[in-house]
């Protein structure tokens, strides 16, 4: 088994308790201010994974080339972006639709892998990703009670623009991200995403911090009030992104946002077995896509 896939798996695994955590912030945090602690408090992580791979492999770190600076502030800027899109979608009252179809990152991942990198994709990947956008579109409208008249009624609406903005900023993020730990041309492919992560997560703490503290102090200063539940979040989403970052420095970035569907099968698992809640037909059928596509991602 390439290393690239239990990478994915264990990054999709951590951001699925990420998830669960930051649900306990709602309340305390506002929106922007819960998604400012991914970045703030998965820094410590990120540096402390750093430092022992730089003592443990007894190499230098890399030169911050102007390439290598460039990729890192725009991916950075992309995923701040598709939070404040994110907001902006649930501003409005028919965000549903919107919401639905901002679950096309990966679709996104593969065009600008294609136009920025040159990343190709064989026939099964391409199959594997429509299975999985069909999928996420069936279970995100059956748990919206969406139909398809009101999907298909709601294409031009300005919300579902947003929503597919929302997908195209994350999905650029991605692969910013992967061209970053690229340019650095190092060996060590632990090295070379550690380092990408830590220079990431630092400019996105700067930049996120400083518009919050100028705009909004009082949630602001809620993200230090609440250190405890918010360094749980930290935690587990500095643990995610180590394995996202080391997957995609390895790995088309589409192969690895493709199998991190499986994230969905984690919650779907924890949903049935768990949590004895019931499912929908519609539930169930957009997760059966989506298993299915993971399946030819592991075959192709």
């Amino acid at each position: 088994m390439e290393l690239w896939i239990p990478l994915t798996i264990a990054a999709a695994f951590f951001q699925n308790i990420r998830s669960a955590l930051q649900k306990h912030l709602q309340g305390r945090l506002s929106t922007l201010g819960a998604a400012y602690v991914r970045f703030v408090y998965a820094l410590p992580v990120a540096f402390v994974y750093l430092v022992g791979l730089y003592i443990y492999s007894g190499g230098n770190l890399p030169d911050i080339s102007t390439e290598f600076l460039l990729y890192s502030m725009a991916g950075g800027l992309c995923q701040i972006l598709f939070t404040v899109f994110l907001l902006w979608l649930f501003s409005f009252h028919n965000f549903a639709v919107g919401t639905t179809f901002s679950k096309l990152e990966t679709v996104m991942v593969a065009i600008f892998g294609l136009l920025l990198l040159g990343d190709e994709l064989t026939r099964t990947i391409i199959f594997a990703i429509a299975l999985s956008s069909v999928g996420l579109i069936i279970l995100s409208a059956a748990q919206s009670h969406l139909t398809l008249n009101t999907l298909l009624s709601g294409l031009w609406q300005k919300s579902t623009l947003i929503g597919l903005s929302c997908a195209a900023w994350l999905g650029a993020s991605v692969v910013f991200f992967r061209a970053a730990s690229l340019s650095l041309q190092l060996d060590d492919y632990l090295l070379s995403a550690s380092f990408t992560l830590f220079i990431v997560l630092f400019l996105q703490t700067v930049i996120m911090g400083m518009w919050m503290f100028s705009r909004d102090r009082g949630n602001f200063a809620k993200v230090f009030i609440h250190w405890r539940p918010a360094a749980a979040v930290g935690l587990s989403g500095g643990l995610t992104s180590i394995g996202w970052f080391t997957a995609f420095t390895l790995q088309n970035a589409t192969y690895v946002r493709a199998l991190g569907q499986i994230e969905l099968l984690f919650t779907f698992v924890a949903t049935v077995f768990f949590f004895r809640e019931k499912i929908t037909r519609g539930e169930f059928t957009g997760i059966s896509f989506i298993t299915l596509s993971i399946i030819f991602v592991l075959l192709g």
